[in-house]
């Protein structure tokens, strides 16, 4: 048995076990994988018996945390071919991976998972739940009017047409990107807290995964100007994902996806949309080097933080420290990190990742495993600035 790094010539080794492990996958969308995602992305793989038998792929984003901006990696394609599972192959690779990550000082790294408990031993928390809905016909239709989109102003206030309103639909084009990425800078990127930033290359790869799954960036335009988009694929029905337009267009967000029904009867399925019923828990996140990760947190404003606690950390024993942490107006409500001697309660590598992204309270930490905080601690901690405004919504 023999863990390593694959060298970016080889990434293309894997596809083979991925082809074997993940045969839902199309051809088309395995093509653009290798050819634009493979070929800057890092691979640790386990070869035993002259082949590949177990990988794990980290593909890499440029992600915005507050005002910083860092390189993390995504964790895809965990997959061990049958006849060598229940060896630890997969713990031994993402132990590797991690350490990777930490020695690069990246703050954290996050996947979508299989299953919550695959990850929860290894510190993976969720810190991101998605809004979605799961028939996008049945929100327009509700009254039982004619046509699929009869009655979109009932929903949303908005008129369904107007003489004084040109739009045009259409699919986005390479040289399009960078407008898109300004659109999305200029309008919605001051939401997120922590975001993969979109920016011309992530839109240009963006339109050939879309295109690889039958279907891509969707533009709306409203004379001329930019007014939404939305990513959509149409391989086992209709699904969009990451709608984003305007105040007051959401009735041409509901004309685009009834344009592309093509006047059939069909559920749509609607991923990372801010006005879907029902939230899914969809990223786990885990931090790596937790003081390059604490110095993207921020104090609220007019508190001033002073608090000490140690961390538990089992898979990266680095991080198991006694961290001072401080911060106010004197530090223009940024945190400093120290290490120091006494401190006020633990907290595990896991626990702090739900705090820190704000997806558990502090009393819903404090109730964990190995996790001890006194009144002062929990009242210090509670001055922080937490990360709730996550938008991961990367599949690959």
């Amino acid at each position: 048995m023999k863990l390593r790094k694959l060298e970016q010539r080889e990434n293309h080794r894997t596809r083979a076990l991925w082809e074997l492990v993940f045969s839902e996958d199309t051809k088309s969308f395995l093509d653009y994988y290798y050819y634009f995602k493979a070929r800057d992305n890092e691979i640790f793989v386990i070869e035993e018996d002259g082949a590949i038998r177990s990988m794990l792929h980290l593909n890499p984003y440029m992600v915005q945390m507050e005002d910083k901006l860092h390189l993390c990696h995504y964790v895809i394609a965990v997959a061990t071919e049958e006849d060598y599972r229940r060896r630890g192959y997969m713990r031994k690779l993402l132990c590797q991976a991690m350490q990777d990550m930490y020695d690069k000082k990246e703050p954290f790294t996050f996947l979508m998972p299989a299953a919550e408990k695959i990850y929860t031993p290894y510190d993976f928390r969720f810190v991101y739940a998605q809004r979605q809905a799961e028939d996008f016909q049945r929100i327009l239709c509700g009254s039982g009017l004619s046509g699929p989109c009869a009655d979109w102003h009932e929903k949303t206030g908005e008129p369904m047409d107007s003489k004084n309103v040109r739009e045009a639909f259409s699919d986005a084009v390479l040289g399009e990107a960078e407008e898109i990425a300004e659109f999305v800078r200029e309008h919605f990127a001051k939401k997120w807290q922590v975001y993969a930033v979109r920016d011309i290359q992530y839109y240009q790869t963006q339109i050939f995964e879309q295109q690889s799954e039958n279907g891509g960036i969707r533009l709306i335009r409203v004379d001329g100007e930019l007014a939404g988009l939305f990513f959509y694929s149409d391989e086992d029905g209709l699904e969009i994902r990451e709608p984003l337009y305007l105040e007051g267009y959401g009735y041409l967000f509901g004309k685009a996806v009834c344009e592309l029904m093509g006047g059939k009867e069909q559920p749509v399925k609607l991923y990372a949309w801010e006005e879907g019923e029902k939230k899914v828990p969809l990223i786990m996140a885990r931090i790596l080097h937790l003081p390059s990760f604490l110095a993207c947190m921020k104090v609220r404003k007019g508190e001033e933080l002073d608090c000490s606690f140690a961390v538990l950390d089992s898979i990266l024993p680095q991080n198991s420290r006694i961290y001072r942490i401080q911060g106010g107006e004197a530090t223009e409500w940024r945190v400093h990190t120290k290490e120091t001697e006494d401190s006020e309660g633990v907290l595990t590598a896991g626990s702090l990742a739900s705090l820190l992204f704000g997806y558990h309270t502090i009393e819903e930490i404090a109730k964990e495993e190995n996790v001890i905080l006194t009144e002062h601690l929990k009242k210090e901690l509670g001055k922080l600035q937490t990360l709730e405004r996550v938008w991961l919504n990367e599949i690959v």
